[in-house]
């Protein structure tokens, strides 16, 4: 191996060496650098064979020239995902195929890092497959819990966001359930008013704006809570934008905050709701509908907590 005075060392592939694959032969020839971050070199160029790309599988020949960047162990670039938070997120895959990965979102974690958080489930993903060149297709608050989906390619990842963008009559349908505070009034209703972001206590928030971005929320009762002390509906919402905090800001604006909403809901009405056991906010993304050639509709089920709750407001009623 020649190490010239960059840092940039080449080495030429051996009879001996010659037969494997490129992440294999780098996984032994780099000791210690995690798999996350060979790959991520590979992908990026960085590392090269012969003056050019190739992909993770391309498997070596004899006299292969292969040219290694000087590597730079930035604590922030491969931080190490905990085993037990990679153990309950590949528990979490609710779907998968060749081109993408659906999972059922726990409530608490980030959809990635950012803003004090060492991780989040794209990294976590990212480590626990190193040879996906994995992103996120769309994004889902920390507390929200439900259908995530991540692309396993850059075709479907541009094909999934021409879907969202619900620019023409085929589009993905996002269905969400929630418990709203207070007893809904009506059969559906649907919200068709814009949103913008404001900093208010050092956070921000979105508010109601009819001069702001559009968005539209479909709201339909499943099952209403008459009671005395925390009158709550269960409801299904549909949305066709995908705004922060679009059904949490839109449910606030219905006089119905989501319950257990810390920034859009009432303290008082939270108080009652975590002496029931709710410890989160309740809003979840219960399904997704994707319109591709062979469609898929995936469904992701409550979490426990959730549908515990819900068996005792109806015990309760």
């Amino acid at each position: 191996m020649l190490v010239n005075n960059n840092g940039v060392s080449q080495v030429t592939i051996s009879e001996a060496q010659a037969g494997q694959r490129i992440d294999n032969f780098l996984l032994k020839h780099l000791k210690g650098v995690p798999k996350s971050h060979i790959y991520r070199l590979l992908r990026s160029g960085q590392i090269r064979i012969n003056s050019g790309r190739k992909k993770p599988h391309y498997k070596l020949q004899a006299g292969d020239n292969l040219r290694l960047p000087p590597i730079h162990m930035d604590e922030g670039q491969d931080t190490l995902v905990p085993e037990r938070v990679m153990q309950s997120l590949k528990q979490a895959i609710i779907f998968e195929n060749d081109d993408i990965i659906a999972i059922n979102k726990p409530s608490g974690i980030a959809v990635h890092k950012g803003s004090g958080l060492r991780f989040g489930i794209i990294e976590a993903f990212r480590q626990l497959i190193p040879e996906q060149p994995l992103e996120l297709v769309h994004r889902l608050d920390r507390e929200t819990s439900g259908c995530l989906l991540l692309a396993k390619n850059r075709q479907i990842l541009a094909r999934l966001h021409e879907l969202l963008r619900h620019e023409k009559t085929v589009y993905i349908e996002k269905t969400y359930i929630a418990l709203l505070d207070g007893l809904w009034q009506g059969e559906n209703r649907t919200i068709d008013i814009g949103m913008s972001k404001i900093k208010r206590g050092g956070e921000h928030i979105m508010q109601i704006d009819k001069d702001g971005d559009r968005a539209i929320s479909h709201f339909s009762p499943l099952e209403l809570f008459d009671h005395d002390t925390h009158p709550c509906s269960l409801m299904k919402i549909t949305i066709e934008t995908g705004r922060t905090h679009q059904i949490r800001a839109h449910a606030q604006h219905t006089g119905h905050p989501v319950a257990g909403d810390s920034k859009y809901g009432d303290k008082a009405s939270n108080r009652l709701f975590r002496e029931l056991g709710l410890k989160r906010l309740f809003l979840h993304a219960q399904q997704l509908y994707l319109p591709l050639a062979n469609p898929i509709s995936i469904q992701a089920p409550v979490s426990d907590d959730l549908s515990t709750l819900i068996e005792k407001l109806r015990h309760q009623h």
